[in-house]
């Protein structure tokens, strides 16, 4: 009897300390994530000439391919790792100048070179595909070369793109999928002053919004990632509506019984490279995985994901506050709200101010405010400000102060 309890309890220590070595752990990651970090991929401008280096030089474990090529003959690259039962798909840059989730991507493989986390390798396959829309993300566009939005391209199919994500989809058949995006700049995280970092949606299959099995397994993924980053980004993470719409891929998929998880990377304050968010973006990603290759995913502990905020738009760039823009009308003041565009030049994204609204800003929130005391604000030309103007700075009673936070565009 002593040696059949000795046994026991050495069986559960084993199990104990197998099952501690699996187990995820957030500090950890976040530790070691300047040495896993994809270094050559920085700022907002990433096309094929910046992830097919990375690409060569993947270990054995990564089985690359080509899936076809995009409407201008542009490669679609295809990245597969692990040999495990559950089978995740994952693409990013459906929009071409959606480009976080991407280098997020490229970190995610630097940690799965590591022992540390074979485990989710034996227990997961990934099927990713790192940039859908080549054609885009060469030009720093939303729609392919054909003008057309991939994300509203799922029933149609008129797109090469498009059949080739519906063809691995079919051919790969997922057991989750995983849509990249990125988010702009003015979305809150609800109704309060906090950025929108992350955002995610399990898309609806039905035009009643129902929450289905399928739907639920997606919420718990959510519910699990909020979770994780929550001590990091309080506050900061953003759902989004959950309209249906059968042209949207995400709709489409999950209305096919897959459960499909929208991500979205927003804007970490002063982080318009979105480097922070790169990083988080990558934790997401990770902790999901982590939750598909060690549990069971039944969708039962869906609930919290409802508790997520929905995300609001209440942010600009930049708000000029309690403005006199006209000196012949000196009792009317307003505020300025700018929106900063993003232009390709020579290879780089550069940031340019527009005025975008001109009223009452009290509900919204800068992410660089200005406040001009009930002074005078003109263009740097003298003139009368008004929507769609471009302009880099203002002068305030004459003196010319920059629309940019220090050297946040930089």
């Amino acid at each position: 009897m002593p040696v059949l309890l000795f046994t026991y309890v050495n069986i559960r220590m084993f199990t104990f300390v197998i099952l501690k070595l699996h187990m995820f752990r957030t500090p950890h990651f976040l530790s070691h994530y300047n040495t896993a970090k994809a270094t050559a991929l920085k700022r907002r401008y990433i096309t094929n000439s910046h992830i097919e280096p990375l690409i060569k030089v993947l270990s054995p474990k990564f089985r690359t391919s080509i899936l076809g090529t995009s409407e201008t003959g542009l490669p679609i690259h295809c990245l597969q790792t692990g040999t495990g039962p559950k089978r995740i798909l994952i693409w990013s840059q459906m929009h071409g100048n959606e480009s976080t989730t991407t280098k997020a991507l490229f970190d995610l493989f630097n940690y799965l070179e590591l022992r540390d986390y074979n485990y989710l390798l034996s227990a997961c396959t990934l099927c990713v595909i790192p940039i859908l829309n080549p054609d885009g993300a060469k030009a720093y566009t939303r729609v392919n070369a054909n003008q057309v939005d991939l994300n509203r391209d799922a029933m149609a199919q008129t797109q090469s793109e498009s059949r080739i994500l519906r063809e691995v989809y079919q051919t790969f058949d997922p057991h989750f999928c995983f849509n990249m995006h990125g988010q702009r700049t003015i979305f809150s995280a609800g109704n309060t002053n906090n950025s929108a970092v992350l955002s995610f949606l399990s898309p609806s299959e039905d035009e009643a919004r129902s929450i289905t099995k399928t739907r639920q397994k997606a919420m718990e993924l959510i519910q699990v990632m909020n979770q994780t980053l929550q001590p990091y980004l309080p506050h900061q993470i953003g759902r989004y509506d959950d309209g249906y719409n059968i042209n949207c891929v995400g709709d489409y998929f999950q209305s096919h019984n897959t459960p499909t998880v929208l991500f979205e990377a927003g804007h970490f304050p002063n982080d318009y490279n979105r480097e922070e968010t790169r990083k988080y973006m990558a934790l997401a990603l990770m902790s999901a995985i982590n939750h598909v290759a060690t549990h069971t995913v039944s969708g039962q502990d869906y609930a919290p994901y409802l508790k997520i905020p929905e995300n609001n738009k209440l942010f600009y760039d930049v708000i000029v506050r309690n403005a006199i823009l006209d000196a012949l009308e000196p009792t009317q003041v307003r505020d300025l709200g700018i929106q900063y565009t993003e232009v390709l030049v020579a290879g780089e994204i550069v940031f340019k101010p527009k005025i975008v609204a001109i009223g009452d800003l009290k509900e919204n929130y800068g992410h660089f405010e200005i406040d001009a005391d009930f002074n005078s604000v003109s263009h740097p030309s003298y003139e009368v400000l008004s929507k769609d103007y471009e302009i880099d700075f203002i002068l305030l009673n004459l003196k010319e102060i920059s629309l940019f936070d220090n050297n946040y565009l930089t």
